[in-house]
């Protein structure tokens, strides 16, 4: 399965580093939508996966707009994370799917609420208390995005550690 994290304008350059480095550990293809609030050259984000960022596959795109034209949600499994949605993340059934998209929103706002309104049904969400706004971006995708590779047996990646086999 190919998996695909669509950060729609980052702000914050840490969040983006560790995804990055999450989407290098497994496989995962990162999208990053501007306008972005930082250059992805910048210190910050390359120290939090520097030493993963020759093994990511990455793709810029310049608007929201551009991605969605090329990338169409309708002929696509893309998903909405908000925490709004209308699913929770492990509703959806990503066995039987090749490709996976999930889209996350900037940090201050999340995703443009028209979008959601026109993919009410794609929407998923990470359960949690009332009271609380939201989890880190980051911690967000890694729920999201090792429930899909569950879901998936975890395939392609390392199943178990020889470390202490010796």
């Amino acid at each position: 399965m190919k998996v695909n994290i669509v950060l729609v304008e980052p702000e914050i350059p840490q969040n983006t580093g560790n995804i990055a480095r999450t989407c290098a550990a497994i496989g995962a293809k990162l999208h990053l939508v501007h306008p972005i609030g930082f250059s992805i050259s910048e210190k910050a984000v390359k120290r939090a996966g520097l030493d993963y960022w020759d093994k990511l596959e990455i793709e810029e795109h310049s608007s929201l707009n551009d991605f969605l034209q090329k990338y169409s949600p309708d002929s696509r499994n893309m998903f909405f994370a908000t925490t709004k949605g209308k699913h929770i993340y492990s509703e959806p059934d990503y066995a039987s799917m090749d490709e996976v998209f999930v889209l996350f929103g900037k940090e201050t706002k999340g995703l443009p609420e028209d979008l959601l309104l026109s993919h009410l049904d794609k929407t998923i969400r990470i359960p949690m208390r009332e009271s609380l706004r939201s989890l880190n971006l980051a911690n967000s995708v890694c729920v999201v995005v090792y429930d899909i590779l569950r879901h998936n047996n975890f395939e392609g990646l390392e199943e178990i550690s020889s470390y202490f086999d010796n």
